[in-house]
Parts: structure tokens; C-alpha cells; sequence
């Protein structure tokens, strides 16, 4: 898995007087985000929505816990689905803010963006972002999709790379969650891309047990996986190489209505962006999902213990 630096794209974001480069290596508050638009306001509360897997949900916890601790009334909505459902839900005021992920996002909002850095997707999102919506400065965590291997498959058939695939067209079964089948950073993009076809596509979960379990017991024989998935070293599974970067840069990056992007939203996240790494992540993850502890648990307890929730929350 490619960890792009985040200086580099940094050039690219300045291109958009929005964005501003900080020291530290993530974009500042300085400006608004992902659009010039402004006057939103949290008063009223915030309401998070979360995608249907772990990192996912904890993620929202975590946006929860900054905001309370800067005085925002926040509720959380866990689990709701795929971007098919939470966009919707964000653009008609079910939700008002969600974590995502840069190339994921702007893949699906423009399957065609052929950007790899971070700056640079910082830059194509604020241009296809539907209008009422932004993006706020993104941290310095990434997850970015997998696509994992058994050692003894990597072996049996000599895949290294994506590339390698397309040498068994026709041959191996891959297990993903059902949207990957139809987009670019899935089965769309492998094919164009690499050239690769497969026996077959099980429909199963977000580096969740349903697909991890089929790979384990050879049901699949590569699956779509988060970076950030523990298993994946704990398995010795094989996460094959991408020399084409057809999976763009992942670090997390807030995605808000306008009516609550208020300058106290923004510098919460902030906050938070500028501290949480992919490795604290990571393990966060594994508390949920191999200590099985609750999601907000594990959060509200991260966010005390860097300084970013309410005393005696």
C-alpha cells in the first residue's frame, strides 16, 4: 500500500485560495474548506451520519466528542449505508456532516477524476461537490482500499501486483462489499486498468467478518479490504501491489452542509484532523473489532486522552 506525502499534494491545494497549507502538514482553517461559501451554524446541533463499517462509525464518535467539547450539541447516526444513502441523506438535512475518505469521494462523484494526491483531490472535490455541501481541511489518517490475498494463493498462482490478476482471467472469485462490483477503485477499475476479469463477485461486506471469513475458509479468492483492517497482519495476507494508483489517497476528510460550517465546527475537526494518525486509528479499530468494545466507548475515550472531549464525558 503506496502512503502518499502529504507535502506534495499540499502544492496542488494552494492553487485554490480556500486551502491553505499549514506547517504541519494538513490543510488549515484558515480558509472554508472545501468551498468560498459561508454563514452556516451549528446552534442548533449537528447531526452525524456514518457509513455501514467500523472505522466508519468510530470516525463519527470521535467528530461527536470534539464538538460537544467545543460546545456543539451533536447527535449520531450509526450504520446508515453506502454513499448511495448517506449523500442523499446529507443534502436533505437527515444528516449534516459525515467522515469520508478523498479519492473514495471523489470517485464517486466524478469516476472519471484521475487525481492520486491529496492536495490535488482537495482541489477536484471543492470543484463536484453538489451544491449546498463541502469539505473541510483533512486530516493527517488515511485508509485506503485493499485487495488482499492468502499467502498461499499469492504463491500458487505468483501474484504480486493488481497487474498479476489478469494472468488467471476467469479464474478467481472476488468478495467485496456490493458497491465495489460497479465502481472505479473495484471491479470497473481493475478491468480498465489491468485488464482483469473474474470468475465471479460475491457480494459481502466492508472489511467486515462476511468477507474476511470467505477468505479465510477460500470461498474468495482476493478481497476488498481497508488498510486500516488489523487482520490483515495478523492473517499474513498479501495486499497486492498498485503500480498504476488506480486506488487514489484516503485520509479522512469531513464532509458538512453549508448551513452548519460554522467557524467552531471547523475548528473542532481541525483539532481533531491534526492529531489522529493512521497507526491510532488502526488500533481503534481493532478494539471494536477484536476486543469487541463499543464504537463510542473507544472514541470517547481516545478524545480524553488527547484532549479533545469534555472532562467527565
Amino acid at each position: 500500500m503506496n502512503r502518499r506525502t502529504l507535502l506534495g499534494g499540499l502544492f496542488a491545494a494552494a492553487s485554490v485560495p480556500a486551502l491553505a497549507a499549514c506547517s504541519s502538514g494538513i490543510t488549515s482553517l484558515e480558509g472554508e474548506g472545501g468551498s468560498l461559501s459561508g454563514g452556516g451554524s451549528s446552534k442548533d446541533g449537528v447531526t452525524i451520519g456514518t457509513a455501514n463499517f467500523t472505522e466508519n462509525q468510530i470516525l463519527g464518535y470521535l467528530y461527536a466528542a470534539v464538538l460537544q467539547a467545543a460546545g456543539v450539541e451533536t447527535k449520531v447516526r450509526p450504520n446508515l449505508g453506502t454513499r448511495e444513502i448517506l449523500i442523499p441523506a446529507l443534502r436533505g438535512g437527515d444528516i449534516d456532516l459525515l467522515p469520508e475518505y478523498q479519492g473514495a469521494l471523489l470517485h464517486y462523484l466524478d469516476p472519471k477524476a484521475k487525481g492520486t494526491e491529496e492536495g490535488e483531490m482537495q482541489n477536484a472535490l471543492a470543484i463536484v461537490l453538489p451544491k449546498g455541501l463541502q469539505i473541510l481541511p483533512y486530516g493527517l489518517a488515511e485508509d485506503s482500499d485493499a485487495f488482499a490475498v492468502t499467502r498461499e494463493t499469492a504463491e500458487k498462482y505468483g501474484l504480486k501486483t493488481l497487474g498479476d490478476l489478469a494472468k488467471q482471467n476467469g479464474k478467481l472469485v472476488i468478495g467485496a462489499a456490493p458497491e465495489v462490483k460497479k465502481r472505479v477503485v473495484g471491479v470497473v477499475g481493475l478491468k480498465d486498468e489491468y485488464g482483469v476479469e473474474f470468475k465471479e463477485f460475491k457480494s459481502l461486506d466492508s472489511s467486515g467478518p462476511l468477507v474476511k471469513g470467505a477468505l479465510k475458509k477460500g470461498d474468495v479468492d482476493i478481497a476488498n479490504l481497508f488498510t486500516t483492517d488489523t487482520d490483515i497482519v495478523a492473517e499474513g495476507w498479501v495486499v497486492l501491489a498498485d503500480p498504476k494508483n488506480l486506488i487514489p489517497g484516503q485520509h479522512v476528510v469531513p464532509l458538512i452542509a453549508d448551513r452548519k460550517a460554522d467557524s467552531t465546527v471547523r475548528k473542532a475537526l481541525a483539532r481533531l484532523g491534526a492529531v489522529l494518525t493512521t497507526e491510532q486509528l488502526t488500533e481503534l479499530n481493532r478494539q471494536v473489532d477484536k476486543d469487541k468494545k463499543d464504537p463510542e466507548d473507544v472514541a470517547n475515550s481516545w478524545a480524553k486522552q488527547h484532549g479533545l472531549a469534555k472532562k467527565g464525558s
